[in-house]
């Protein structure tokens, strides 16, 4: 079925999106922390009058606003993506996806774009309760708006709440609140934007130690910091807690993407979670062990996966061969099935043109006792459902990692910052300096593990990547690519360049205490 695919256009339309998506993410998880910090620095000035929270809101919020207006172009750019390059994903589930797409414009982004004018424009124009609110509504507009882009991603990730229509070949939404309210998505929407409270959190702790490490606006930045700290803590275990919701959630709907995760080719009962490891480059799921090395932590993955120490978890060969003792059916059996149900619903339509009732009747039947696996119906071969196994494994390391190391930091600065001993700590706060990029690190990370596991699904088990795409020249797709690259790159030095002098002009009417 594949074989008359352009897997040009494929690979170009996914590269493309990829790229959108990447840059995206730099402005994103900025914007949802930021935008809360500014409003908790903001409540700390009207509640205590005190004029240097008011410079440290003002000096915070114009970096939010820079980041802001560059990060809508590239949103904006990524939502049309869905139109021009993934056309047959947008026909079949359209009516679905583009719900919350649909409420994040009307709702959430109305809601930021009407209160962001009186937030920077506002400043003793209206009273300081009234400009507070507005502080207060565009941080609830901002994380309300990645809400639904979230829960739009989670139903991509495990569709629920509707059917597929045959008359129409489109899937229909039944129950809007089974799409924002499944497990999926409840998960990823805490997860995600927790992550984003500790990169803005890392930002300020990041540039406040900069201002400590040059002695200078002191008073600003040890109160930016101890804020900062406290918020990113409560969020980095916050994190902690919702990744482990995440983790038993892939296990549920996402058996492969957690099998990839894992480095799992083979199925284990009491499976170790591995906590460190070196992937074998010729890594097959035939091989017992296919690690160089690796530190695990004994029966965790089957008690995060499946609530259970002694719980069988399927490797990538179970999934693939299939398993008859742990009731896994094979993806070969999947793919015959699939391909029972494209002919059905291909017959069905013949024979409705042919107004043949009885014919159509009956493959209809067939089809609904099908079509849960229909998607298996396009690929060659069961290996296909296979993601890159390596780059899986070693981002979800990376995210891991790196969030353990976030949550020590913040704990190791807090209580410095507490006890007003910073200044001394200069090998602290170049790790504090450092710690930003590596937010950006594993926050990527994340997305890497969640979008490159689940490959090669765009609608897991509904719709494979390489039927969803636009039929046009892979040319076009291609030319723009690079357009884009250019031009996302430019506004990010231009971001970077514009945040680099406002930092180093400083909070205005400071002093050095």
């Amino acid at each position: 079925m594949l074989g008359n695919v352009d897997l040009t256009l494929v690979d170009w339309s996914r590269a493309q999106f990829a790229l959108t998506a990447i840059y995206h993410w730099f402005f994103v998880p900025l914007t949802l922390g930021l935008s809360f910090l500014i409003a908790i620095m903001e409540t700390i000035y009207v509640r205590t009058g005190n004029e240097e929270w008011k410079k440290i809101t003002k000096f915070w919020m114009k970096l939010f606003g820079i980041n802001f207006a560059i990060g809508i172009a590239t949103g904006i750019i990524l939502e049309f993506e869905f139109g021009t390059n993934w056309s047959n994903y947008s026909w079949l589930v359209g009516d679905i996806f583009g719900a919350p797409l649909a409420i994040e414009g009307i709702l959430a982004f109305f809601i930021e774009s009407t209160f962001i004018a009186i937030m920077f424009f506002g400043w003793n124009k209206v009273s300081k309760k009234y400009h507070l609110a507005s502080t207060w509504l565009v941080a609830f507009g901002s994380n309300l708006s990645a809400l639904w882009i979230l829960v739009a991603n989670s139903w991509m990730q495990s569709p629920v709440g509707m059917h597929f229509n045959p008359e129409t070949a489109r899937s229909e939404m039944l129950n809007i609140w089974d799409v924002i309210l499944s497990p999926v998505a409840e998960n990823k929407f805490l997860h995600t934007i927790t992550s984003a409270y500790v990169l803005a959190s890392l930002f300020v702790i990041c540039v406040s130690s900069w201002y400590i490490y040059k002695k200078r606006d002191l008073l600003f930045a040890k109160r930016s910091i101890v804020i900062s700290a406290v918020f990113g803590l409560i969020a980095a275990l916050f994190v902690a807690i919702t990744g482990d919701g995440s983790a038993y959630a892939v296990a549920q709907k996402q058996p492969m993407k957690l099998a990839a995760m894992e480095g799992l080719y083979q199925g284990q009962k009491g499976a170790d979670l591995i906590l460190f490891g070196v992937l074998r480059s010729d890594a097959q799921q035939d091989k017992t062990d296919n690690f160089l090395f690796k530190i695990g932590a004994p029966k965790m993955l089957s008690i995060l996966g499946y609530r259970s120490g002694d719980a069988y978890v399927p490797g990538i060969k179970d999934l693939v061969d299939g398993n008859k003792q742990e009731n896994i059916m094979s993806t070969a059996e999947k793919m015959d099935r699939g391909k029972i149900a494209l002919a059905a619903l291909r017959s069905y339509k013949e024979f409705r043109k042919m107004n043949d009732k009885a014919k159509a009747d009956s493959s209809l039947v067939v089809f609904n006792q099908y079509s849960q696996y229909m998607g298996y119906g396009y690929f060659d071969k069961p290996s296909d459902v296979v993601p890159n196994v390596p780059l899986t494994f070693y981002s979800f390391r990376i995210m891991i990692i790196l969030g353990v190391f976030f949550i020590l930091l913040l704990m190791v600065i807090l209580f410095y910052a507490v006890r007003n001993k910073l200044e001394s700590k200069r090998i602290l706060l170049f790790f504090s300096i450092l710690s930003f990029p590596l937010a950006f690190i594993a926050s990527q990370a994340g997305w890497i593990v969640t979008e490159v596991g689940r490959q090669p699904w765009v609608i897991q088990d509904l719709m494979p990547t390489s039927v969803a795409t636009t039929h046009i020249s892979s040319t076009s797709v291609m030319t723009t690519f690079f357009l884009f690259a250019v031009l996302f790159t430019v506004l990010l030095i231009a971001e970077i360049k514009i945040m680099i002098n406002q930092i180093k002009s400083g909070p205005k009417g400071g002093d050095n205490v």
